[in-house]
This record gives C-alpha cells, sequence and structure tokens, in this order.
C-alpha cells in the first residue's frame, strides 16, 4: 500500500482496526461468556479487506 493515503481510505482503515479488538472481559462476564469472540475480527494473514 502506498504511503500516501487517502483521508477517507484511512477512516475506513482505522474503523477496521478499531472493530479487530478483543470483546471486553466486562461484557464476557455481564453475558456470562455467551459472547467470547467478537463477530467482526479478522486477521491480517487470512482476510484480506477490501478497502
Amino acid at each position: 500500500m502506498s504511503r500516501n493515503k487517502h483521508v477517507a481510505r484511512k477512516y475506513r482503515l482505522l474503523r477496521k482496526v478499531k472493530q479487530n479488538r478483543r470483546v471486553p472481559a466486562w461484557v464476557v462476564m455481564r453475558t456470562q461468556r455467551k459472547f467470547q469472540t467478537h463477530p467482526h475480527r479478522r486477521n491480517w494473514r487470512r482476510n484480506k479487506l477490501k478497502v
């Protein structure tokens, strides 16, 4: 990817970075471990982005 990115692309990438976090521990505790995995989790080797 090029060094100089469009601002819109940077915002889209930033959103994907924020989505790629684990579920907070307090959510797991509050839901009695019903939500342990995040539905938006992505690995940089396995899943490529269409940004």
